[in-house]
Protein backbone atom coordinates (compact mmCIF):
# COMPACT_ATOMS: atom_id res chain seq x y z
CA UNK A 1 0.00 0.00 0.00
CA UNK A 2 1.70 3.48 -1.08
CA UNK A 3 0.81 6.39 1.09
CA UNK A 4 0.36 9.80 -1.11
CA UNK A 5 2.15 12.62 0.84
CA UNK A 6 0.47 15.82 1.23
CA UNK A 7 0.45 18.61 -1.36
CA UNK A 8 2.88 21.74 -0.88
CA UNK A 9 -0.24 23.97 -0.02
CA UNK A 10 -1.52 21.18 2.34
CA UNK A 11 1.06 21.55 4.31
CA UNK A 12 1.68 24.82 4.26
CA UNK A 13 -1.94 25.11 5.53
CA UNK A 14 -1.68 22.69 8.06
CA UNK A 15 1.31 24.74 9.69
CA UNK A 16 -0.91 27.80 9.94
CA UNK A 17 -3.99 25.36 11.15
CA UNK A 18 -1.19 24.50 14.02
CA UNK A 19 0.20 27.74 13.93
CA UNK A 20 -3.47 29.55 15.12
CA UNK A 21 -4.37 27.05 17.62
CA UNK A 22 -0.72 27.35 19.61
CA UNK A 23 -0.08 23.45 18.65
CA UNK A 24 3.47 23.52 18.64
CA UNK A 25 4.15 19.95 18.64
CA UNK A 26 1.36 20.00 15.22
CA UNK A 27 3.52 22.34 14.08
CA UNK A 28 7.14 21.15 14.59
CA UNK A 29 6.03 17.47 13.10
CA UNK A 30 5.41 19.92 9.65
CA UNK A 31 9.20 20.37 9.72
CA UNK A 32 11.95 18.06 8.84
CA UNK A 33 15.20 17.40 10.87
CA UNK A 34 17.18 19.86 9.21
CA UNK A 35 15.63 23.54 7.68
CA UNK A 36 17.07 26.16 6.48
CA UNK A 37 15.13 28.52 8.29
CA UNK A 38 15.90 32.18 8.16
CA UNK A 39 13.97 35.68 9.44
CA UNK A 40 16.30 38.87 8.64
CA UNK A 41 16.00 41.42 10.93
CA UNK A 42 17.60 44.04 13.65
CA UNK A 43 19.07 42.82 16.47
CA UNK A 44 16.74 43.96 18.96
CA UNK A 45 13.98 41.79 17.53
CA UNK A 46 14.53 38.52 19.48
CA UNK A 47 13.23 36.03 16.64
CA UNK A 48 15.51 37.20 13.87
CA UNK A 49 18.35 34.73 12.56
CA UNK A 50 18.61 31.99 11.03
CA UNK A 51 18.27 28.76 12.54
CA UNK A 52 17.95 24.40 11.38
CA UNK A 53 16.90 22.11 13.71
CA UNK A 54 13.75 21.50 15.33
CA UNK A 55 15.20 22.91 19.53
CA UNK A 56 15.78 25.66 17.48
CA UNK A 57 12.03 26.02 15.86
CA UNK A 58 10.31 25.38 19.18
CA UNK A 59 12.55 28.16 20.62
CA UNK A 60 11.93 30.18 17.88
CA UNK A 61 7.94 30.02 17.80
CA UNK A 62 7.63 30.09 21.52
CA UNK A 63 9.14 33.49 21.65
CA UNK A 64 6.09 35.21 20.17
CA UNK A 65 3.49 34.60 23.07
CA UNK A 66 6.75 35.51 25.86
CA UNK A 67 7.43 38.35 23.73
CA UNK A 68 4.38 39.56 22.18
CA UNK A 69 0.61 40.52 22.38
CA UNK A 70 -1.99 38.18 21.14
CA UNK A 71 -2.61 39.69 17.42
CA UNK A 72 -5.19 42.70 17.11
CA UNK A 73 -4.95 41.27 13.73
CA UNK A 74 -3.96 38.55 11.52
CA UNK A 75 -4.95 37.87 7.94
CA UNK A 76 -3.50 35.92 4.99
CA UNK A 77 -3.71 37.66 1.67
CA UNK A 78 -2.34 35.82 -0.77
CA UNK A 79 -1.43 31.84 -0.90
CA UNK A 80 0.21 30.80 -4.08
CA UNK A 81 2.16 27.32 -4.91
CA UNK A 82 4.33 25.60 -7.88
CA UNK A 83 5.72 22.54 -6.86
CA UNK A 84 7.74 22.31 -3.45
CA UNK A 85 7.51 26.29 -3.21
CA UNK A 86 4.77 28.11 -1.83
CA UNK A 87 4.50 31.96 -0.76
CA UNK A 88 2.03 33.38 1.71
CA UNK A 89 1.74 37.12 1.82
CA UNK A 90 0.20 37.82 4.93
CA UNK A 91 -0.77 41.09 7.21
CA UNK A 92 -0.75 41.34 11.39
CA UNK A 93 -0.75 43.65 13.96
CA UNK A 94 0.78 43.16 17.42
CA UNK A 95 1.67 44.51 20.32
CA UNK A 96 5.30 44.07 22.12
CA UNK A 97 5.00 43.49 25.71
CA UNK A 98 8.19 45.14 27.21
CA UNK A 99 7.15 48.63 25.58
CA UNK A 100 3.84 48.45 24.91
CA UNK A 101 4.03 49.79 21.37
CA UNK A 102 2.19 48.10 18.30
CA UNK A 103 3.73 47.16 14.83
CA UNK A 104 1.73 46.59 11.94
CA UNK A 105 3.96 43.97 9.39
CA UNK A 106 2.94 43.02 5.84
CA UNK A 107 5.26 39.98 5.40
CA UNK A 108 5.94 36.81 3.14
CA UNK A 109 6.69 33.80 3.92
CA UNK A 110 8.64 31.21 1.31
CA UNK A 111 8.08 27.58 2.17
CA UNK A 112 9.85 24.29 0.25
CA UNK A 113 7.89 21.15 0.95
CA UNK A 114 9.35 18.22 -0.01
CA UNK A 115 7.84 14.70 0.93
CA UNK A 116 5.20 16.32 3.06
CA UNK A 117 7.75 18.20 5.09
CA UNK A 118 8.74 21.84 5.17
CA UNK A 119 12.68 21.88 4.39
CA UNK A 120 13.03 25.64 3.68
CA UNK A 121 11.35 28.73 5.68
CA UNK A 122 12.16 32.02 4.99
CA UNK A 123 10.53 35.16 6.33
CA UNK A 124 10.54 38.76 4.38
CA UNK A 125 8.83 41.43 7.04
CA UNK A 126 8.64 44.92 8.21
CA UNK A 127 12.01 44.59 10.09
CA UNK A 128 12.48 48.30 10.18
CA UNK A 129 8.53 48.49 11.97
CA UNK A 130 9.51 45.57 14.51
CA UNK A 131 12.33 47.32 15.51
CA UNK A 132 11.08 50.47 16.31
CA UNK A 133 8.45 48.95 18.56
CA UNK A 134 10.81 46.88 20.32
CA UNK A 135 12.65 49.86 21.35
CA UNK A 136 11.85 51.66 24.36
Amino acid sequence: MTTTQPSTIETVDAFFANFGSGNLPGMLDLFADQVDFNVAGAPNVPWAGARSTKDELAEFFGLFGQVLTAPDKFEITTKISEGNDAVVIANCVFGVVATGKKFTNGYALHFTVVDGQIVRYHMYEDSYAISEAFTA
